[in-house]
């Protein structure tokens, strides 16, 4: 389906939000420098096409920043059943007492109780397992929660760090490698707990984030740990009956006070990634500073923190694709990727980036 923009006042349904995308659009790897990837600048009602280190001069003193300070963990281990079948597991939480729920691709689920060996680091020994206990959250929960242990006692993080593989998206075609390790992880990365990097940050390197500081551009960081459903496609028509996946968050105290501040000054509030913005709105939208949120934004989403956002190009019929729509104007954003396919820029977690302002009331559908 291509794209298309419906007429005004409408109700929005999941195929508004389909497109055709090249396969040879899909950006299998990082661009050569951070800083160097293509900005499409969609803050203007013409879309402009930049390089990202261009960023500063679209910044103003005064400005707050707030980045994702999550950090993507090596969420994703291999293992092998005592009838020889093969199994994987994607991490998504870590629990307590050396638990954590988890993703499991299988042919056969193990049984309850039952142990399984997992691969470990090539020239490692230590006898790494794990044990189902269970479903997650509950009885009927889609993730699974197992035991991880080793000889020596480590915790979840400490084993995946040595023996996890990086969690690249599943449209990234090729095994994890040195280049992903650093690459698919932000240079401020401070929390562990992602299963999926908070992309449009990626773009940034210490020399951008200098120039940026010495503008007197602010910045504050919020946590919230992207799980793997950030991947998945919204299957019901009608938007109302969409299920969103749950992910952890956190607004520290120096964060809102800065985000006040900013509000005083008269600087605008500059979210960086669609993560930073399910995190702002939710606390602004609930009060909780920290906890689960499963936030779903879509068009005629009143926003009251976010003025300008940043973010990467996303997957057709998203959840994402509907917020960056509610947030500038669907037809402006199909505007925008009709002009970023045209132009052949490169798309999703190791794609290029895109500047958008907040539609007015005006400027909405």
């Amino acid at each position: 389906m291509p794209l298309s923009a419906p007429s005004a006042s409408r109700t929005y349904a999941l195929s508004d939000f389909d497109f055709v995308l090249p396969e040879t659009l899909i950006a299998q790897h990082p661009a050569s420098e951070r800083s160097g990837s293509r900005l499409l600048d969609g803050a203007a009602p013409t879309p402009i096409d930049r390089i990202f280190r261009d960023l500063p001069g679209l910044l103003k003193a005064g400005d707050l920043m707030v980045f994702n300070d999550t950090k993507v963990i090596n969420a994703r281990i291999f293992g092998e059943k005592a009838t020889g079948g093969k199994l994987e597991l994607l991490i998504e939480r870590v629990l307590t007492g050396n638990q954590v729920a988890a993703h499991m691709r299988v042919s056969k689920k193990p049984e309850i109780g039952a142990t399984v060996a997992l691969v470990g680091a090539p020239g490692t020994m230590e006898n790494l397992r794990a044990t189902l206990l269970g479903r997650w959250p509950d009885a009927e929960g889609p993730l699974f929660r197992f035991v991880l242990s080793n000889d020596a006692g480590d915790d979840p993080y400490t084993l995946m760090e040595r023996h996890g593989h990086v969690p690249l998206p599943p449209y990234i075609t090729h095994a994890d490698s040195l280049e992903d390790a650093t690459r698919y992880q932000t240079v401020f990365a401070k929390n562990p707990g992602a299963v999926a990097a908070p992309t449009a940050a990626l773009h940034f390197d210490d020399a951008l984030l200098a120039r940026i500081d010495a503008m007197g551009v602010h910045r504050a960081h919020v946590t919230l740990h992207v799980g793997a459903g950030t991947f998945q496609p919204v299957k019901t028509e009608n938007l109302a009956e969409h299920q969103m996946h749950s992910e952890w968050f956190d607004v520290p105290a120096s964060t809102q006070q800065a985000i006040a501040d900013c509000r005083a000054r008269g600087g605008r509030v500059i979210a960086v990634g669609t993560t930073s913005v399910r995190t702002l709105e939710s606390w602004a939208q609930t009060g909780q500073t920290t906890g689960d949120t499963n936030i779903f934004i879509t068009p005629g989403f009143d926003f009251k923190v976010v003025d300008a956002l940043i973010t990467n190009f996303h997957l057709p019929k998203s959840s994402l694709m509907m917020l960056v729509s509610a947030f500038a104007g669907y037809e402006h954003i199909m505007d925008l990727y009709r002009h970023a396919i045209a132009d052949k820029y490169r798309f999703f977690s190791y794609g290029d980036a895109m500047l958008l302002s907040r539609q007015t009331a005006e400027q909405s559908d």
